[in-house]
């Protein structure tokens, strides 16, 4: 997940180009090919045998439309363009007409990434409906269709307001790490933010070559932590035949800080005890094991209700 291009007065969202042209290179590299986004709508459920890479891009700055996709363009790498619907025709956003110039391409997928951008997680459900609609309408009325894809602003989201998202979308990504395979939730995919911080190529390096850690179903439905629910119960149900599971390490952001989260294996079922509260805005765990194949990677997040 990108957001802005050789923007330096924005650190935790921009990656410089020279930074990225080096990343796309470590994927070709590998040997990794790039995911077309259509082939989400296509076989989305069914065993994939060789890992591919699928590139995100958030909030349609005007750097992105300046500096990356003029690269994408001359290598005709797919990715998905989330569009915010209020910004856009804005200082320092894509205009209409940019969007439909890469929309045209075949390579190119435009994604809805609500209205305003808001934190629609504190919008009355009325609200967040009219935020969502209004989005669609404009994208109807400017592309001609609403995409299949839905990007949450900042990754959040209730599973009230998810639930609204699953009659309207196909598909919808957060902003928890991870990697996709065909047992996780269509409309909770998660992505591995890349920026300045997050971005240097020995991570990158190690991101790209993880696997995905297999899960059935994670107890926490609702991924809204409210007062009374804050830090919740977890427990996370693995398939009988997972493998190394006694390997696996936790770490979260309770309390003050990152560190290791006390966990108990049982009966395919991981659960997991938080120590103390998730504090405002965004809570995350992420669980790691290597095996015979290198390391796989869950990761969730939270979002924290403000007091």
């Amino acid at each position: 997940m990108y957001h802005r291009f050789n923007e330096n007065k924005y650190p935790s969202t921009n990656i410089e180009m020279k930074v990225f042209e080096e990343q796309i290179k470590i994927i070709k590299d590998s040997g990794f090919d790039f995911y077309d986004p259509n082939n989400f709508e296509k076989n989305f459920s069914q065993i994939k045998k060789d890992k591919k890479i699928l590139l995100t891009i958030d909030d349609a700055f005007k750097s992105f439309y300046e500096y990356a996709w003029p690269y994408l363009k001359k290598e005709k790498i797919p990715f998905i363009l989330f569009v915010s619907t209020e910004p856009t025709n804005k200082y320092g956003y894509m205009s209409w007409d940019q969007i439909r110039e890469i929309e045209k391409e075949s390579f190119a997928y435009i994604g809805n990434h609500s209205h305003s951008h808001e934190y629609l997680i504190n919008f009355e459900h009325e609200n967040f409906i009219k935020d969502i609609d209004k989005s669609i309408k404009i994208f109807e009325k400017e592309l001609g269709y609403n995409p299949i894809f839905f990007s949450y602003p900042f990754g959040e989201y209730s599973l009230k307001q998810k639930k609204y998202i699953m009659t309207k979308f196909k598909f919808a990504f957060g902003q928890h790490s991870g990697v996709i395979d065909l047992n996780k939730d269509k409309y909770e995919l998660p992505r591995f933010p890349i920026n300045e911080k997050y971005g240097d190529l020995e991570r990158f390096k190690f991101l790209i070559n993880l696997n995905p850690l297999e899960y059935n179903s994670v107890s926490v439905v609702d991924k809204y932590i409210l007062l009374n629910n804050n830090p919740p119960k977890l427990s996370i149900k693995f398939f009988n035949d997972q493998k190394n599971i006694n390997n696996i390490n936790c770490y979260s952001n309770e309390g003050d800080g990152w560190d290791k989260t006390k966990i108990e294996y049982s009966d395919n079922t991981l659960n997991v005890y938080f120590k103390e509260k998730f504090k405002f805005r965004r809570g995350r765990l992420n669980c790691s094991l290597k095996d015979d194949i290198g390391w796989r990677w869950l990761g969730l997040q939270f979002t924290i209700q403000v007091k």
